[in-house]
This record gives structure tokens, sequence and C-alpha cells, in this order.
């Protein structure tokens, strides 16, 4: 017989719920369909491209990515915040290499609205190249070294963006020795001798940005992980 009556025992309606998180279902679909977007617009970015070689060069990025996504989903699972600014680069990537940099028609719209000299399309794709890359490295940073809640993560995390501009700058430069004039449309110079130059500043203007903007929002995408910021 029971200890306690009936009357105030307690019940299984009374006990309290674990709370739930809104949009859980949605957040767990989101990798899955940005991953989805991704892969079709890369698909329809080899459709007759501008230049093939361009736009191999330009997306090999993309294809090594999305298989490296899938590969550690589940070991290395990323932040939503994350996934979403990776698919959006991809998207920039995937433009650029079918139209190549100097041609996209966006870029030219806007060139021409502002009165500028040149399509500033890769000036953007520099930009998101020092923007997106600066969560990703927060993120790996924050999660596998003992920088987590560190005052040097950002500065780091800047000085990894740079460094990896730097060695794209040496990619495109080791493409224009191997392929010399074919490879001008992969450079995207446009005349503009100071290129390289624009190209990591453009890198470390998105980084910085990107860390003064998103670096608490971040951290709420880490939290829910289990990774609160401490």
């Amino acid at each position: 017989m029971s200890a306690l009556p009936t009357a105030v025992r307690p019940s299984e309606e009374s006990r309290p719920s674990a709370p739930r998180r809104p949009g859980r279902g949605t957040g767990r679909r989101l990798p899955a369909v940005l991953l989805a977007v991704v892969a079709l617009a890369l698909a329809v970015s080899a459709w007759h491209p501008k230049d093939p070689t361009t736009w191999l060069l330009e997306t090999v990025w993309v294809m090594v990515g999305l298989p490296l996504a899938v590969l550690f989903r589940k070991r290395f699972p990323l932040s939503n915040l994350l996934c979403c600014l990776l698919a959006a680069h991809a998207l920039v990537l995937v433009v650029g290499g079918h139209y190549t940099y100097a041609e996209v028609p966006a870029g030219d719209w806007v060139r021409d609205w502002l009165g500028l000299e040149r399509n500033p399309y890769d000036r953007f794709g520099h930009l998101m190249q020092g923007f997106v890359p600066a969560i990703l490295v927060r993120e790996i940073l924050t999660r596998t070294s003992p920088l987590r809640g560190s005052r040097w993560l950002a500065p780091l995390t800047v000085c990894a963006c740079l460094a990896f501009s730097a060695v794209f700058e040496m990619l495109e430069w080791a493409a224009a020795v191997t392929g010399g004039h074919a490879a001008d449309a992969f450079l995207a110079t446009q005349g503009d001798v100071w290129d390289t130059q624009w190209d990591m500043f453009c890198a470390l203007i998105g980084a910085t940005c990107s860390l003064l903007l998103l670096s608490r929002v971040h951290d709420r995408h880490l939290a829910r992980l289990g990774l609160g910021h401490h």
C-alpha cells in the first residue's frame, strides 16, 4: 500500500515537462536543406559556364567542402549560423564561377548604378572570403582549443583569415604563371595593379566586420550545441 494518499500523490500531468526549444525540428533540417540548395546551384552553374576552367577553379572549394560537411556532420556538427554563412559563400562562389567574377550581371548593374570603373563582384567575393571564414575559424578554435573565452580568440581569428587570403592570392599567382593569359578570367584583376592588395584588404574588412557583428549571435548558436561561451 502506498504511503502517500492518492489525493496528494503527484500525477504525471502535474510534473513539469522539459522545456521545448522553438523550431527544434526546423533547426535540425536546416543543414540538409542548405546542402540541397547549394548542390542544386552548383549543378546549374556547371551548365555552359562562361569559362570552364575558371568555373572549376572557383567552385572546387564547394566541391571539396560539401563532402567534408556531410562526412563530419555527426562527429563535428556545425552551428546553424555557420551552415547559413557557408551556404551563402558557396552561392557567391558558384555565381562567380559561372559568369567569371568580372562579368557577373549583378556586378555590372552595381557598377553602372554607382558609376564605378570596374565590376565590383570580386570585391564582394573577397569580403565574403573574410566574413564567412571568420565564423568558421572562430567555431573551430572555440570548440577545439583553449582559446574559448579568451581575448586572443578574435585577433587570432582575423590573422587566420588573412593567412588564408594570402594563400589564395598565391594560388592565383601560380595559376597566372601556369596558365598565362588563359588565367585572366580567374584572376579578375580588370586592369587594377593593386588588385592583390585590395583582395586581402577586403578579406580583412570582412573578417573584422563578421566578428563585430556576429560574435554574440555565434555564442548563442554554440550554446545550443552545448558549448556556451565562458
